[in-house]
């Protein structure tokens, strides 16, 4: 996970005494963590905030994106701002992304001290490319996607993400495109279940679709606690998890296109990186993760074999070195003071070749 050999200091940090010019992981870390507990102690997680939201594997993304001054990194899901915080501390230009307008606004609010070393901007990570072109940011140090959903749209009734807050039943990350209402009012009964099974890995998708097919024909669905509510009363509980959890995460995928934007992504990320720049993705669903795995896995390979040659041949699309073997994990001690960072996994990759078109 960490490099043994030195690595240049990062701006920023309070260091005491007189260092030199590279610093051992050990001091790098000292001063990485006494930024993530400031920030930890600066952003409340309270509800009552108003975009409030508890950044994940903050330490582990400042350590492998390693910010410094004279940086450029763009932050593809801005949300609350924490990790851009952090990144901004250390002494690095961010540009933070994000469909959301509450986000946009709020992270403006919050890092308004950093002048014009950060700059909010509406889009989708998916189309980083285009806006790299037009407001000419020209080639990255750095990319960090935290595909998880924040705890103030989880938490906020009226964004219609939660199943514990009535609201409408929305789950649009932005203000375009079709309503989570609208799937569960028209898609087919065979649709629904395809995707609570797909992308919810929901075992009890058959029954739940059929109930929501024969529900819907007395009296549309309108709100999230008259979606939860049912499945709850239709399927029962077991444990601590609402037994709505999985259709809700299925819903928000598909409303939002949640695959087809990394999907998107993932294919263009190579062009916007500087040789050494890092792309850094948290996801927390298994088919985000998988398809981060895999791009990264057949993107680093410098040879590529198949049954018909004779030999392996050099890979045309190798442009990245592996940093992560395996995704990294949240520590005991972060998934206990934040249960909802216990799915996330960290998978890093940097840049080494300049991108070589497909023959």
């Amino acid at each position: 996970m960490l490099f043994n050999h030195p690595i240049p200091a990062f701006s920023g940090f309070q260091w005491s005494g007189r260092l030199a010019p590279s610093l051992r992981v050990s001091e790098v870390l000292s001063g990485i963590q006494s930024v993530v507990c400031s920030i930890a102690q600066d952003a409340s997680s309270s509800p009552e905030q108003p975009f409030y939201h508890q950044s994940i594997l903050l330490k582990e993304v400042i350590e492998f994106l390693a910010p410094a001054q004279g940086k450029l990194i763009v932050d593809g899901t801005l949300g609350g701002g924490g990790h851009t915080e952090a990144l901004l501390r250390v002494g690095a230009s961010v540009k933070g992304i994000d469909r959301d307008q509450e986000a946009r606004v709020y992270a403006a609010q919050r890092l308004e001290r950093f002048g014009e070393r950060f700059e909010p901007v509406a889009g989708r990570f998916s189309e980083m490319s285009q806006l790299a072109q037009a407001k000419q940011w020209g080639l990255l140090d750095g990319i960090l996607l935290d595909l998880g959903v924040s705890s103030h749209q989880l938490d906020a009734g009226e964004r219609g993400f939660s199943f514990r807050f009535d609201g409408p039943l929305d789950m649009r990350m932005g203000k375009e495109g079709p309503t989570a209402a609208d799937l569960v009012n028209s898609w087919s009964e065979s649709e629904l279940r395809q995707i609570f099974w797909d992308l919810g890995e929901e075992k009890s998708a058959r029954k739940i679709a059929a109930w929501i097919v024969s529900q819907r024909a007395q009296s549309p669905f309108e709100t999230t606690l008259q979606l939860a509510n049912g499945i709850e009363k239709l399927i029962g509980r077991r444990g601590k998890t609402h037994p709505a959890t999985k259709v809700f995460q299925a819903l928000r995928m598909q409303v939002n296109d949640e695959l087809g934007e990394l999907r998107r992504f993932l294919e263009l990320a190579p062009t916007l990186l500087k040789p050494g720049g890092r792309l850094a993705i948290i996801s927390f669903h298994s088919l985000e993760d998988r398809m981060v795995k895999q791009a990264f896995r057949e993107q680093s390979r410098q040879e590529i074999d198949r049954p018909e040659w004779p030999e392996p041949r050099p890979n045309p699309r190798c442009f990245y070195r592996l940093l992560t073997r395996r995704g990294i994990a949240p520590d005991l001690m972060e998934v206990q003071t934040n249960p909802r960072s216990r799915s996330s996994r960290l998978r890093v990759v940097e840049k080494i070749n300049p991108v070589i078109p497909s023959l």
